[in-house]
């Protein structure tokens, strides 16, 4: 989606900007009236309450829109805690297809998300709040390229319609998709073999991208990335903090090698007592 996301924002001819397509309430069509239009005006509002910052309007609607899809992110991370809550049988399923051959790695997959599916996980439920920041994106591009005063408006160093010159926003946009993307991961269940190399393909190649994109892209799609990653950054702290669960799942998991020690010394203490049994018997 991020890759999609580069090259087609890439391959958007800057000089159709605001001077030669501009938006306003009479424009037609579905995807400027109802999605480009919105995104401007509402752009514009909010920079007007903050002092007519074009740049604290781009802070702002990203705030907007990370609160529209809270709710959604929430369901995202009780599902990532009821999949740590399956860690043990997934250790289970991993034990039972240790070879790294090709067919019993797709039956590891497979016996996974089968239980997944009987436990009612959904491990893709983190797409559904990137899919739906999708057309966001490409509207808050297009707002930008089709809004004059947005287009060619200053915040801090750099101008909104035009990539940072300074690259500040590409690298501070990648480094918080990364750590983001983290701790998003840290409070998964660990993955074996080609899903676990697919997850560390993803925590390095997603900032990759977003930099690669925030060099050439403007500024202020840059901006909306940082924003949101720290948005995401705390919320994931605050709800599903990632530290914390990992300190539950080794406090149980101690209490759980506790109770199997404890089990094993009743065993060892009950077999004597039963072999003196079997020796009375015999003597009689």
């Amino acid at each position: 989606m991020v890759a999609s996301l580069v090259l087609v924002l890439s391959a958007c001819s800057p000089t159709a900007g605001a001077a030669s397509n501009p938006i306003d309430a009479n424009t037609t069509g579905f995807w400027s009236h109802y999605i480009v239009f919105p995104i401007s005006w509402l752009i514009l509002k909010l920079s007007a309450l903050a002092g007519n910052s074009y740049g604290m309007g781009i802070i702002l609607i990203t705030i907007v829109i990370r609160l529209l899809i809270l709710p959604l992110m929430v369901k995202q991370l009780r599902s990532q805690r009821n999949m740590m809550k399956l860690q043990p049988k997934i250790k289970e399923i991993q034990a039972k297809y240790k070879s790294k051959d090709r067919d019993t790695q797709m039956l590891l997959q497979q016996e996974t998300m089968a239980l997944y599916k009987e436990n009612n996980v959904n491990p893709l439920a983190g797409c559904l709040p990137l899919l739906i920041q999708m057309p966001v994106l490409f509207g808050l591009y297009a707002a930008i390229r089709r809004t004059e005063v947005l287009e060619t408006g200053t915040f801090l160093w750099f101008n909104l319609g035009q990539a940072d010159h300074m690259h500040i926003l590409p690298i501070l946009a990648a480094i918080t998709t990364f750590l983001s993307t983290k701790l998003s991961m840290m409070s998964q269940p660990k993955q074996e073999g080609m899903m676990a190399s697919q997850m560390s393909m993803m925590l390095y190649v997603m900032p990759a991208f977003i930099l690669f994109a925030g060099w050439s892209l403007p500024s202020a799609l840059a901006l909306y990335w940082v924003i949101g990653n720290i948005f995401m950054v705390f919320q994931t702290l605050l709800i599903n903090n990632p530290f914390k669960i990992r300190r539950e799942m080794a406090e149980a998991q101690a209490a759980l090698d506790a109770e199997k020690r404890r089990e094993e010394q009743l065993t060892l203490k009950e077999q004597p007592s039963t072999k003196k049994k079997s020796k009375s018997k015999k003597k009689k």
